[in-house]
């Protein structure tokens, strides 16, 4: 979020003095990127100061100059403009969040990588941004909505209540989005740990198996005298080769039957 200033709204000796963050999703960055633009409205003029170009202001310089009956409707009504247009641009960088969400839930269970839980932690990092922005957002507006000033008539209050149930939903959204990647990393750790025991169950039959196996050929490897099985030398090692065959199947049969594998 933009290290400048919370969105806020003031009352001075004869204006209105507003702060609004227009968003601007940069996924290489992993957050919401957004510049504040603060307004200054009074009864006959609306004044903007901003760095850099804002999107929901050259759109209405552009409506305006097609249309001149914008100008003519008052400093409130092209300030509800401009602000209707900042949040008409939210509702696609969450779009493209949830997205990115769709894929990484699909991803845990198709494809789990390592690199996954840096992906689920850099989402919920860009959530926490939205939700930075929305809720000051959202308060700011709900003032309007609620005619707190006697500067916003009735009709433009009915407006401003349009703008901020479309922020009740993204906030909302945001609050869903919240629930659904704590979700996600609870899975995918619950998943890499299921995969890690299944590891580490192979190794342990493995080990397990080859522990009468290695008694075996270590007590007849001892360079003392033995119990010899029937046949010359050479048959003694096809003697210890079947009894360690019999041994592993008996040992997997026995697995197999506990339910272990």
């Amino acid at each position: 979020m933009s290290a400048r200033q919370y969105p806020k709204i003031e009352t001075y000796d004869g204006y209105l003095y507003i702060i609004l963050h227009e968003i601007e999703n940069r996924p290489d960055q992993h957050c919401f990127w957004t510049h504040d633009i603060d307004f200054f409205l009074g009864p006959t003029y609306l004044v903007t100061v901003h760095d850099g170009d804002s999107r929901s202001i050259v759109d209405l310089r552009h409506h305006a100059t097609r249309n001149t009956k914008i100008l003519g409707e008052g400093p409130v009504a092209l300030f509800h403009r401009i602000v209707d247009a900042m949040v008409d641009y939210y509702r696609p960088e969450v779009e493209k969040l949830e997205e990115r969400l769709d894929q990484l839930e699909e991803a845990i269970f198709s494809d789990p990588t390592p690199a996954l839980a840096r992906q689920i932690l850099d989402e919920k990092h860009e959530v926490a941004s939205l939700r930075r922005i929305i809720t000051p957002q959202r308060d700011v507006i709900a003032r309007l909505a609620r005619r707190d000033f006697v500067d916003i008539s009735t009709e433009m209050a009915f407006r401003f209540r349009d703008i901020y149930d479309h922020l009740v939903r993204i906030a909302d959204d945001a609050l869903i989005f919240h629930d659904r990647i704590t979700g996600m990393l609870d899975a995918h750790l619950s998943n890499t740990s299921n995969r890690l025991n299944e590891v580490m169950k192979v190794l342990t039959i493995v080990s397990t198996i080859f522990m009468p196996l290695t008694l075996l050929t270590g007590a007849f490897g001892m360079n003392v005298p033995l119990p010899r099985f029937p046949g010359s030398d050479a048959a003694q090692f096809w003697w210890l080769a079947g009894i360690s065959l019999v041994v592993i199947v008996v040992m997997l049969a026995l697995f197999r039957r506990k339910r272990w594998i």
